[in-house]
């Protein structure tokens, strides 16, 4: 997929228990208008005004969980096909996540045999080449799904969602910033893309949190060290907006990475290399111009297993 560029993104961690964004806002001199995106709180799309008093500025909610209803309603054709595609790249991840898992498993059998130092080190690194493989095959796998429902569907061409296009379009001409919250990443990349919001926009900036942050980049990573049930395997979820380029966002870190295992962390930024790797607590930032990062605030893990504690650029 092609990259795109706007001319300023920030990117911050966490939203709870306090909202930062607003602060962001101020910073950055945002005196107007802003569009919000809370998609990814699915359901509580609409529950947004503690959110909204802390901006600091007026806030339009774009609504698109509640469009994205509507527009399967009124186009049942649209929403079947929706529906399978969504089941069909849940079968894929399956396969995906079960060859993964066997490469883990390889990768660590040969991490701890006792052997020359120079022959285990190219062993270990043919073990990050084969993750990586594996990654970059599930991301064209997915790509190639999205590019055949567009080419089959139209989605934007279609009178249901076209509706409802215009009415977005209209909100974003009058607005000076773009705000994106976070929660269910795959709800909220969905429904940008439905919609094509990116597409809409002109100069406006964006101002992105938590999986807000996730969407915005080039590749999405799902991970978590302390799952509830299953296996902590990191694993590549689908193609972002690229609207920020060579980096992966791995939002509230002190949760959900373990970041003692300088072996695993080691193992990951190897993994999504030449991409730097940027984890993201509550307050931290991460600015971009025209697609690449100028600077911030927050923790970059090296791919020798280190932990850089307040990265600044």
């Amino acid at each position: 997929m092609g990259p795109l560029t706007v001319p300023a993104v920030v990117l911050l961690g966490p939203q709870q228990p306090q909202p930062d964004v607003g602060a962001a806002l101020s910073d950055l001199g945002v005196k107007g208008q802003v569009a919000l995106i809370t998609a990814g709180w699915q359901e509580r799309e609409r529950e947004d005004a503690t959110l909204i008093a802390t901006l600091g500025v007026k806030a339009v909610n774009l609504k698109l969980h509640a469009r994205s209803e509507k527009v399967f309603a009124a186009d049942k054709e649209l929403s079947q096909a929706a529906k399978a595609r969504q089941a069909r790249l849940k079968a894929v991840n399956d396969f995906y996540r079960i060859r993964l898992d066997h490469a883990f498993e390889a990768a660590h059998a040969i991490s701890v045999r006792h052997v020359d130092p120079e022959l285990l080190a190219e062993e270990q690194h043919e073990s990050v080449e084969a993750l990586k493989q594996l990654d970059g095959d599930h991301l064209e796998r997915c790509q190639a799904s999205h590019d055949q429902f567009v080419q089959k569907w139209a989605p934007n061409e279609r009178p249901a969602v076209a509706k409802h296009r215009h009415e977005l379009h209209a909100i974003i001409d009058d607005s000076e910033a773009i705000v994106v919250m976070g929660g269910h990443v795959v709800s909220l990349l969905n429904r940008m893309k439905l919609f094509d919001v990116v597409g809409l926009t002109k100069t406006q900036r964006w101002f992105a949190a938590a999986a807000g942050a996730m969407v915005l980049t080039e590749r999405i990573y799902l991970f978590h060290d302390f799952p509830p049930h299953g296996t902590g395997i990191a694993e590549v979820l689908d193609w972002g907006f690229g609207l920020v380029r060579d980096l992966v966002v791995l939002p509230d870190p002190s949760h959900r990475i373990r970041l003692d295992d300088r072996a695993g962390i080691a193992r990951f930024v190897q993994r999504i290399a030449p991409a730097s790797c940027l984890a993201m607590d509550r307050g931290a930032r991460v600015y971009a111009e025209h697609g690449h990062v100028r600077g911030g605030f927050c923790h970059r893990l090296c791919a020798d297993g280190q932990v850089e504690e307040g990265w600044t650029g």
